[in-house]
């Protein structure tokens, strides 16, 4: 991440980059643990335009997948084990 980088940024960034394998979040986890409770659209929104963080292990609060990228992130899910059923995912 660059050094011009908001706080908002450095700080979902690093929230991020600690999910290991087989974690999930929701956007609002995302948000919250990063210190900025509500702000789960723009978690949204910077996951969309900043690659390199696991995307994947992010859903929605209902446990939705990514619109548009469900069979990707299906995959990337399923090869950590974490089991995804009709585009959601469910509690192991």
């Amino acid at each position: 991440m660059s050094g011009g980088a908001t706080q908002f940024e450095r700080s979902v960034a690093a929230v991020l980059d600690g999910l290991e394998a087989g974690d999930v979040v929701t956007y609002g986890e995302v948000a919250t643990e990063a210190g900025h409770p509500g702000a789960h659209r723009a978690v949204g929104r910077y996951l969309g335009s900043h690659g390199g963080h696991p995307w994947w292990r992010v859903v929605t609060s209902t446990g939705r997948l990514v619109p548009g990228h469900e069979v990707d992130q299906a995959r990337r899910l399923a090869a950590e084990g974490v089991p995804v059923v009709d585009g959601r995912v469910r509690p192991a």
